[in-house]
């Protein structure tokens, strides 16, 4: 790994150098994750691997391991998998982010295949996740009095009695008939060796991601081992990781950058990750106190989603030393401009967006840390991935390729295209001949940088979490008042979007706007996909074929957006949202009686949206 970090790549032009040196085989350590993890006890061994925080005091006393003790606990805990479920098992968990997390994870993914769940699904969402992937072994936590992990788990045990149920729970706490205890369990098992066959490696599924945000329908995404490999190392390259690196580790592990980056990418470079807290920065401590705990464990590398930046940013340094902070980074979601630029002014230094997809291994691009500019794009594609803008044709598939500032649907190729979904019959439309399409719209510039321009699907992205709008919808149309609904995001300065919903009613019935929130709220898994507001509209916007019409509902969401900051400011104004544009849609505000401070304020604050805005005094 130190031949590419000795020459950080900045370009375009450099990543292709990198390819054409040295084929890809030739520069991972192995073909699996085990091979990681032993290459790294070889070479780092007594160096951290991973700090677990717990509670966000600064001066709490952490516990760390080291890359060998990383390496033996995975041994030992791929070995209990093996004893457990026999031969390639599919190993599900809902755990929160724990150094237990990562030798579950990284075990399962050698012995067999690993099944990460969002331990904030309902149970019967999760059954379906379960039966889908054929996992024979749930790794759980609690009971805790915040989360409820262990509720849900024991639900799911009774529904399904044949699944074997770990619990991952401190020393002495009360056992459990039927659920075995992680740490009396392991204890039988060597930890100096894997006492099984041969360990998954190369072609081999290493993990189904679950995908297709909180919509019911089981979408499990298959992980090669090859994949994840390819798409760690890229991502390490541009970043320019190191063995001096330490980064912060903010992302649940059901979250392919909180596995693949905060994983695989730091193992690959023999860097550190800071846990910070089992629920990362939901963990109001870790925010209020993340400078200082950035000074305390030396932090070179500060990041999260957008909302969380936003988040820290407004942290005040507070006298906090930062200066071992030579980078941030942030994905899952798009970045508003205005929290890049608060984050740039508090650190002095660059924030670097980095984007992925569930069937791509998780990563696709990153702005390369050593390198200058690419503000408010993505970045570079990683080394040895694939990707162009490609056109649209008139039946929906990919066709020629884009001109350099076209907007047009992003196409990856390459070793880190999932082998497609584990029911095939979903690949369609998506995985094409070895190629994925992301759905994605985007376009380069003459530099080769990548731009996210919008989504031609319709998912609705709430602080990083995927809402599929046909759960809202489907969920709401069972009402016996609604006939039609149809869910859109709403801009928001703080979580990217807010999902919304327009409500056709049948004829003759009568309900409130309330009635329906309840009402979603109740039978909607997870709170992140209820409706922040519900519109009874008399007739939903149709094409001519019948099909919802959805770009004249994101305008008027846009538009409810922007008045409600307006009136915020006491300021009134005609507000018209038009769909497209490089950021999808262009907003014109024209203020009535306002100063120019009045307009120059309005256009800041609306800088922080994820729409472009002109405002203009009338």
């Amino acid at each position: 790994m130190t031949s590419w970090l000795a020459n950080p790549l900045k370009t375009l032009s450099d990543v292709e150098q990198f390819e054409a040196e040295m084929p890809l085989d030739e520069r991972l350590p192995g073909n699996s994750v085990y091979d990681v993890l032993l290459r790294a006890a070889e070479e780092y061994g007594d160096r951290t691997a991973l700090t677990m925080l717990m509670t966000g005091d600064v001066d709490e006393d952490p516990r760390s391991v080291n890359y060998t003790e990383l390496l033996a606990l995975v041994r030992q805990t791929a070995n209990m998998f093996s004893g457990l479920g026999g031969e390639r098992p599919g190993v599900a968990f809902m755990l929160p982010t724990l150094i237990e997390t990562h030798a579950v994870l990284w075990a399962a993914e050698t012995v067999g295949y690993a099944v990460p769940i969002n331990f904030l699904l309902q149970p019967d969402h999760i059954r379906g996740l379960l039966e889908a992937s054929d996992a024979r072994i749930l790794v759980t936590f609690g009971p805790h009095p915040q989360l409820d992990i262990w509720e849900k788990s024991l639900e799911l045990k009774r529904q399904m009695p044949d699944l074997t149920v770990v619990r991952v729970v401190p020393p002495g706490t009360p056992s459990v008939d039927g659920v075995i205890d992680f740490f009396v369990e392991i204890g039988d098992y060597p930890s100096d060796r894997l006492v099984f066959g041969t360990p998954g490696r190369g072609d081999d599924v290493a993990a189904y991601f679950h995908t297709g945000g909180t919509t019911g329908v089981p979408k499990l995404a298959a992980h090669s081992h090859n994949g994840q490999l390819t798409a760690a190392f890229g991502c390490a390259a541009l970043m320019n990781l190191g063995p001096d690196d330490v980064v912060t580790g903010t992302l649940p592990m059901f979250h392919v950058a909180g596995t693949i980056l905060l994983g695989i990418s730091t193992f690959l470079a023999g860097s550190e990750i800071v846990l910070m807290s089992p629920s990362g920065l939901r963990n109001p401590a870790m925010v209020t106190n993340f400078w200082r705990l950035c000074e305390r464990y030396g932090v070179t590398l500060a990041g999260g989603v957008p909302t969380s930046i936003g988040a820290i940013a407004e942290i005040p340094l507070d006298g906090a030393d930062i200066t071992s902070v030579r980078g941030g980074l942030t994905g899952a979601s798009s970045l508003p401009v205005a929290v890049r630029e608060k984050f740039e002014a508090v650190t002095g230094k660059k924030l670097n967006e980095i984007f992925g997809m569930t069937e791509a291994s998780g990563l696709i691009s990153c702005n390369p840390f050593e390198g200058e500019g690419g503000a408010g794009s993505v970045g570079l594609r990683l080394p040895y991935t694939q990707v162009s803008v490609r056109r649209l044709t008139q039946d929906g598939s990919l066709g020629d390729p884009c001109d350099v500032g076209e907007v047009g649907v992003l196409a990856i190729g390459g070793p880190t295209v999932s082998p497609g979904y584990r029911n095939t019959d979903q690949n369609a439309g998506t995985f094409v001949n070895g190629e994925l399409n992301s759905g994605d719209l985007g376009y380069t510039d003459a530099e080769g940088r990548i731009y996210i321009a919008g989504r031609s699907k319709d998912l609705i992205i709430r602080s990083g979490h995927n809402i599929d709008p046909l759960m809202i919808e489907n969920t709401l149309q069972r009402h016996l008042a609604v006939a039609v609904a149809a869910a859109v995001g709403m801009p928001d300065s703080y979580a990217g979007e807010l999902p919304v919903c327009y409500v056709q009613l049948r004829p003759d019935t009568v309900t409130s706007e309330n009635e329906l929130r309840s009402f979603a709220e109740a039978e909607i898994s997870e709170r992140p996909a209820w409706p922040k507001d519900i519109r009874i509209v008399e007739a939903i916007p149709m094409t001519a074929v019948g099909k919802i019409f959805k770009p004249v509902l994101r305008e008027e969401a846009t538009q409810r957006a922007v008045q409600k900051v307006l009136a915020e400011r006491e300021l009134t104004g005609d507000v018209e949202a038009r769909a497209g544009g490089p950021r999808g849609m262009n907003v014109t505000v024209t203020l009535v009686n306002a100063n120019d401070q009045d307009r120059s304020e309005l256009q800041d604050a609306l800088e922080g949206y994820l729409f472009h805005a002109t405002v203009a005094n009338g």
